[in-house]
């Protein structure tokens, strides 16, 4: 029999409850009515700005739009998905039942019956293989579907799978020691371990952010410098001109994956580094073919990716939130919420 799991209304458990749903809906109600305002936006602007006419081709605009609407749509589906799914599991006690099971998972492991820290590390693994297993055939229809139809997709079936499946134990990994941690300070922080939380999870963050290009992405793709150049030399230029403390250059292996095409940095203070995607870049080898047969395509196949200008157009939006400390205030605005929340749980 499927029962119920919901608490008393008038228990603190119960408003807990009604809270964290209703603030749910009421998030994901607005995010919905934003989308249809954007997705109507998609379907009747058939021609392209006055602003982009002269510099933008109407079969360009065309496809993206297209693009767009599709995208657009399949978030529609798969986000109501989410929504009543994640209902679900709280109506029904699908937590409270997955922290049981995860108990005995962690007992049969050789872990005491009374070891809360085993059992959450446990019950987030479960509960992370549980949401991978749910979204993996909404993940495959976007990627092999969505993105296939519009020539972005370059995954064949076992790369995604073995992505999907080095996504999984990378995260676990991380997660594990991370879990314990914050579990273990909850339990020796006393009245204030919201403090402790804070701090900890802000190390962690920095950490992360730290080692993330050097030590993780490199296990998803292969990471190059960018060769001398005209590119390179124009970069260093503009990364001179408005202060950026520009020490690495790098090339992404983005073409295995996607034709999406993208710029990013990284780094702190003053050693900043900044990485182009293989796709972005105009006449591009790709960094996985081999390169007579990308000689042998040159000539029957369009030019693709951006001219030296367009990269620095792109990269000059990138180095725009440097310049305007975007992911500082970012930072700072996470770390604001995460210490309200903290003192919230606190009380």
């Amino acid at each position: 029999m499927i029962s119920f799991a919901i608490p008393e209304f008038a228990t603190w458990e119960g408003k807990i409850f009604v809270g964290v749903l209703g603030f749910s809906w009421a998030t994901y109600m607005w995010e919905e009515y934003l989308a249809y305002r954007q997705r109507r936006v998609y379907r009747e602007k058939k021609e392209p700005p006055v602003e982009l006419k002269d510099i933008m081709e109407k079969d360009s605009y065309d496809k993206a739009r297209a693009y767009s609407i599709d995208k657009s749509n399949f978030g529609l589906i798969s986000g109501a998905f989410d929504q009543v799914v994640g209902t679900g599991v709280m109506v029904f006690g699908g937590y409270s039942a997955l922290w049981a099971i995860s108990g005995k998972v962690a007992e049969w492991l050789g872990f005491p019956a009374s070891g809360e820290i085993p059992q959450t590390v446990v019950f987030v693994g479960l509960r992370s293989l549980l949401s991978t297993l749910i979204n993996l055939p909404w993940s495959v229809y976007f990627t092999f579907w969505v993105e296939q139809k519009h020539g972005f997709n370059k995954q064949t079936p076992g790369f995604f799978i073995k992505d999907t499946l080095k996504k999984f134990i990378v995260t676990q990994v991380i997660s594990a020691p991370v879990v314990s941690s914050l579990v273990y300070i909850i339990k020796v922080g006393g009245d204030y371990f919201f403090i402790y939380l804070w701090g900890f999870t802000t190390a962690v963050m920095l950490f992360l952010m730290t080692i993330y290009p050097s030590c993780i992405a490199p296990l998803f793709d292969k990471y190059t410098p960018l060769p001398e150049g005209d590119l390179r030399t124009k970069i260093e230029a503009l990364a001179k001109q408005i202060d950026f403390p520009l020490t690495k250059l790098y090339v992404v292996e983005g073409s295995k994956r996607s034709a999406h095409s993208n710029a990013y940095f990284y780094g702190f203070f003053k050693n900043k580094r900044i990485v182009l995607y293989d796709t972005l870049l105009e006449d591009y080898t790709p960094l996985n073919e081999d390169n007579s047969e990308s000689e042998k395509e040159e000539v029957k196949e369009k030019k693709t990716g951006c001219s030296t200008e367009e990269v620095l157009a792109v990269l000059g939006h990138e180095l725009g939130h440097w310049k305007l400390n975007h992911v500082l205030k970012g930072i700072i605005i996470f770390q604001v919420r995460l210490d309200v929340s903290g003192q919230f749980l606190s009380s």
